[in-house]
């Protein structure tokens, strides 16, 4: 989510931070050290996320920029040993390497059709995801990200392309689209077409203190779980940035990149809720779209090297 929108607040789930949300954290980070808690990460680094997102761009690059299946693989091998599961964003531009590789793998997939305001970019990333996956690369289909959000389409276009899309691929494959968890309540025409609900949940976007944050996100959860009633629910993106600039009580830092982690994967594995975080390397490109915080989301910095093996605070 790169942007922040003043009617956001009017769908935004109210919260107040106060002692009360702490007990609900899962680690008492008072208590330990920043060894220990490295110790923590690396633990839960290697019984393997349920699902990352993939970061397709190095130093000097951009959306718009053709990616070469090289370094497609080359940043796939680093995350495989730690994921079952990647997302990825589009299905032009180099994109479309990114689930084929992860079968290579052995890693399962969740691919997105980018839809905006270019209709033909959005017949070629239509066209990309139902190639993937009657070829047997996609084993979730997401028809556009945040379209709603940005206002880029209107819910009868989005329902046409997602449509479309279900006609189109086997229909043994689940069909979504990814936005904020609040628009699954707001827009229950695209929530009723959906064969599961792929929600963005991002308690540093709405200014969420970091020792309330897991309380805020599970929050989101559950009113998207209410919204898609009974459907599935998977949460496609949440992370939290290592630096740059605060966003009303929401700080990053490194510190608090990692005790999101921890706390997310922790939820994540006791409570079998499938999430993929955000990100799996840190993306220069997205200091233009964010502020400075775009670009530090990554469990790798821009370099591919791990942030937070033996890391100091």
């Amino acid at each position: 989510m790169s942007f922040r929108r003043k009617e956001d607040s009017l769908y935004q789930i109210k919260f107040d931070n106060n002692n009360e949300f702490k007990n609900f954290n899962k680690i008492d980070f008072t208590a330990k050290t920043p060894e220990e808690l490295n110790v923590l990460f690396s633990d839960l680094l290697n019984t393997e996320m349920h699902g990352i997102c993939f970061s397709m761009y190095q130093d000097g690059q951009k959306p718009g920029d053709m990616i070469s299946d090289e370094q497609v693989r080359r940043r796939m091998e680093i995350i495989a040993p730690y994921t079952k599961w990647v997302r990825s964003f589009s299905c032009t531009e180099g994109n479309e390497f990114i689930p084929i590789i992860a079968k290579e793998f052995g890693i399962k997939t969740l691919v997105g059709a980018w839809l905006g305001d270019d209709p033909e970019v959005n017949k070629n990333e239509i066209e990309g995801l139902i190639k993937l996956s009657n070829e047997g690369f996609v084993d979730i289909a997401a028809v556009g990200n945040e379209v709603m959000y940005r206002k880029d389409l209107t819910e009868d276009e989005l329902l046409k392309f997602i449509d479309r899309v279900k006609k189109a691929i086997p229909d043994t494959i689940p069909v979504g689209y990814v936005d904020a968890y609040y628009e699954f309540t707001i827009k229950p025409r695209i929530t009723e077409a959906c064969d599961v609900i792929l929600t963005n949940c991002y308690p540093f976007w709405e200014g969420c203190n970091l020792d309330y944050s897991l309380a805020h996100m599970k929050s989101m959860y559950h009113q998207a779980l209410q919204a898609g009633n009974g459907k599935k629910v998977i949460i496609t993106e949440t992370g939290w940035p290592s630096q740059g600039e605060s966003f009303k009580d929401s700080h990053p830092s490194k510190q608090g990149a990692l005790q999101y982690f921890v706390n997310t994967q922790l939820w994540s594995k006791e409570e079998n809720i499938d999430v993929f975080y955000f990100s799996s390397f840190d993306e220069s490109w997205k200091v233009g779209a964010e502020g400075e915080v775009g670009a530090y989301w990554g469990i790798w910095d821009k370099n591919e090297k791990l942030k937070y093996n033996n890391e100091q605070f």
